[in-house]
């Protein structure tokens, strides 16, 4: 059997032994850390800073090093709640702002500042008072890039101390007050309108200039077409009566036959419903002259002919 004194000495033995497990878990657990990628942790050895632990397994000195709570080291998006800013011309404007910016050293934004959040928010809204208070209204709803610049270069230079670096400024809305606001509507209605009424006069201008232009040049196309025709029925009527001029030559027409054309021709004077006079021409007669003596139709008396005489010998006397 085993006594008394033999029991209690196994079991301060077996608690020891457990003990001993215990403490060497935690010092396993306090010297071990992983650090998730992206982000960094601060060591701190009896008090003071020692290292920056990147990603990954690190170890530690058990009781002595204390990490930190992590610092993330990606780039952050923050939008502050809108602002009131007073314009050079005293009117106060609610402007929303967004900062994007990067923790570069975690030491510097651990130690430099208690809260490098709040430490940029205000001074985003001291540096936006500062850089708006410069600026009249329209300046300030016209000027957004400017103004994003400004502050990014403020901001970037004054935070640089507390381990950030501010990549970006935007302002979401610039909000004037509400009469601004309707007075900018109707100025912008009426600028519209403005517009609008130049628009259709210079159109309605635009028109009449294009309908002259094509009526002129529709009448010196009409007039050339007109002038090309009276030229080509011109030429055509030469050559039809050259043509004609030399067929009568070529048939050597007689004084009959050119008689019976003109009485032909005679009957077209009298043509046309306001002829009310006919007015013949003196060669009437001698045309009619022509065509009896041609048909042997004369009705006058027989033309005398001339005495006959014998010719005269030469030499001979009377």
């Amino acid at each position: 059997m085993i006594s008394p004194s033999e029991f209690v000495g196994q079991l301060f033995v077996v608690a020891l032994l457990v003990v001993l497990g215990i403490f060497v878990v935690v010092v396993l657990l306090r010297s071990i850390r992983i650090v998730p990628q992206a982000y960094a942790g601060v060591v701190e050895r009896l008090g003071r800073y020692h290292k920056t632990l990147n990603p990954g397994l690190n170890l530690l000195v058990p009781f002595i090093d204390r990490l930190r709570p992590l610092v993330d080291m990606r780039e952050q998006v923050v939008s502050f709640p809108p602002q009131p800013v007073i314009t050079e011309d005293n009117l106060v404007v609610s402007i929303d702002t967004v900062i994007y910016f990067q923790v570069t050293d975690a030491r510097a934004a651990t130690y430099e500042i208690a809260n490098y959040l709040a430490g940029v928010e205000q001074l985003t809204v001291t540096t936006l008072r500062n850089v708006v208070g410069g600026l009249n209204l329209e300046e300030a709803l016209t000027s957004r890039d400017n103004i994003n610049g400004q502050l990014r270069v403020v901001l970037d230079e004054a935070t640089g101390k507390w381990g950030l670096r501010v990549n970006r400024v935007e302002l979401k809305a610039i909000d004037p007050p509400a009469s601004i606001q309707d007075s900018m509507e109707k100025q912008m209605r009426a600028e519209r309108d403005r517009r609008a009424v130049i628009l259709t006069a210079e159109g309605t201008k635009q028109s009449q200039i294009l309908e002259a232009e094509g009526a002129r040049q529709s009448a010196i196309l009409k007039a050339e077409g007109d002038a090309k025709a009276q030229i080509l029925r011109a030429e055509a009527e030469a050559e039809a009566i050259k043509t004609v001029f030399a067929a009568i030559h070529v048939g050597d027409p007689d004084p009959k036959l050119l008689a019976y054309q003109y009485l032909q021709t005679l009957p077209k004077l009298a043509e046309g419903a306001s002829n009310k006079m006919w007015i013949i021409p003196s060669e009437l007669t001698e045309a009619l002259k022509g065509v009896t003596n041609g048909f042997g139709m004369g009705g006058g008396a027989p033309r005398a002919s001339a005495p006959h005489t014998d010719p005269v010998p030469p030499g001979a006397t009377s």
